[in-house]
């Protein structure tokens, strides 16, 4: 069992930056799979990011937000930070964290594969 808990969220202006983080509980964090999706109003929820866990710690991201967002992972601290620069409107959503095991290479951008989810946290990009 995973609880996960974003922070970090806010309102922030086009071009500026944000850090979230995901705080998890349970004592095999390090082999999950942690994944950012995020979801915007009227839209689906959309893939960002995710980093592979069990030793692997391989970073994915979604090609809207590759070379602006990065994750980062602390197995020790049981934490998992998104860095977000360059931030623009679009990127205005609801961010979510996610946790999975045995989620294969190519589920790693589907939500199906993550058992555990956050509450979410809102950023908001405006002017």
């Amino acid at each position: 069992q995973v609880q996960l808990v974003e922070s970090g969220g806010g309102l922030v202006q086009p071009g500026g930056s944000l850090r979230l983080s995901c705080a998890a509980s349970g004592s095999t964090f390090s082999r999950y799979t942690v994944g950012w999706f995020r979801q915007a109003p009227g839209k689906e929820r959309e893939f960002v990011g995710a980093v592979r866990g069990s030793g692997g710690n391989t970073y994915h991201y979604a090609d809207s937000v590759k070379g602006r967002f990065a994750i980062s992972r602390d197995n020790s601290k049981k934490t998992v930070t998104l860095q977000m620069n360059r931030l623009n409107p679009e990127d205005t959503a609801l961010y979510y964290c996610a946790a999975g095991q045995g989620i294969i290479l190519s589920m790693i951008r589907e939500e199906t594969g993550y058992l555990y989810w956050g509450q979410g946290t809102q950023v908001t990009v405006s002017s």
